[in-house]
């Protein structure tokens, strides 16, 4: 591991900073195509080689297949097969109970049309309900698929301590799992991380910047009332709410403003820089709107924090009330605050 590159598998290096796709799915306003696919290539100008997706993000997997083919075409095969691509495979709720190898199957294989590729990178796996046992089933046949050469690694995405567990058993070979980490929300740490340790897997890490709420944006201002702007402030507002409040929020961006200035960055930069330097985290999955926000996004790679930082910040953390529990396990309750804002069917008619 470098402050900017990350082993995730044998032979397998991604940049610790990896570009996130939600905001290009249109939920946070209409795309350019042609200006995103630009984005794209300059956030990968900027350092930031590795990028995530999913099978359920409208239109993102084909951007980003736009993206390789114009590196390919303008620099050559080399320049594009430096560009990592991080997908998922998130079956749909009403699909899991009787989910099958063929269900499987094509969506990978709609992810390699989309992404214009004969091999993804990394497919990250998730699953909406335990009760609906059969998750450990379709984990066997996506690693099926990387035996196959259709997949070069495979992961998960949100699965709690004792189902990952589960699937480890059963003699998957996980290289990593993501999930959301970040100074408001520390359950990876709770249990999942020394699992994880044991197990050799990493954490890919989204919420690192709260939806934009850790920002300087925010210091100083009164709280939010509803409606907010989009579903991901709704998501993080109830993150907030959980950590202890808006004024214990405020402190802890008070905080990270502070050791900012000490680094000549801003509240979002220290925030993921923070994330980075805990335990099994092998990078940052973080969005952006245009080319500034690539730019400001590889300085996150230049931090490195001090005692005196991690200090700072840790006074207000342990302030907190929350979020308690496992990973996923707020959001996993449908009829909970958490889980009544998730979209559970966001595949179906697609394949």
């Amino acid at each position: 591991m470098t402050a900017k590159a990350f082993e995730l598998s044998p032979g397998y290096t991604i940049s610790r900073v990896i570009r996130g796709g939600w905001q290009l799915a249109g939920g946070h306003g209409a795309i350019d195509r042609q200006q995103a696919v630009a984005d794209l290539v300059a956030t990968f100008d900027a350092g930031i080689r590795t990028y995530d997706c999913a099978d359920i993000y409208t239109g993102v997997e084909e951007l980003i297949g736009l993206a390789r083919l114009r590196l390919a075409n303008e620099r050559g095969l080399d320049a594009a097969a430096r560009m990592k691509v991080h997908t998922k495979l998130v079956p749909d709720l009403e699909r899991l109970s009787n989910i099958s190898r063929d269900y499987v199957r094509g969506i990978v294989d709609q992810s390699l049309r989309r992404l214009k590729t004969e091999r993804l990178d990394l497919v990250q796996f998730h699953w909406w309900d335990y009760a609906l046992p059969r998750y450990v089933d379709a984990m066997g046949w996506l690693n099926e698929l990387r035996l196959e050469g259709k997949v070069r690694n495979v992961g998960t995405t949100n699965f709690d301590t004792p189902r990952l567990a589960e699937i480890l058993a059963a003699g998957v070979p996980l290289v990593s799992q993501q999930l959301q980490y970040s100074v408001l929300d520390q359950r990876p740490a709770n249990n999942l991380a020394a699992l994880a340790e044991r197990n050799g897997i990493s954490f890919l890490c989204y919420g690192s910047v709260a939806g934009g709420f850790l920002s300087d944006k925010w210091l100083g201002v009164a709280e939010p009332q509803t409606p907010l702007e989009n579903r991901s402030l709704v998501k993080y507002k109830l993150i907030i709410d959980d950590f202890g409040g808006w004024d214990l929020f405020q402190q802890l961006l008070g905080a990270l403003k502070a050791v900012g200035d000490r680094h000549g960055v801003d509240i979002a930069t220290i925030a993921s820089a923070w994330v980075l330097e805990q335990p099994q985290v092998a990078a940052v999955i973080v969005g952006a709107r245009n080319q500034a926000h690539a730019l400001a996004n590889a300085r996150i790679m230049d931090v490195t924090l001090e005692a005196g930082d991690r200090a700072r910040i840790a006074a207000v953390i342990a302030q907190s009330r929350g979020p308690l529990g496992d990973v996923y396990t707020l959001e996993r309750d449908r009829h909970g605050r958490h889980g009544s804002i998730m979209h559970y069917n966001l595949n179906a008619g697609r394949i």
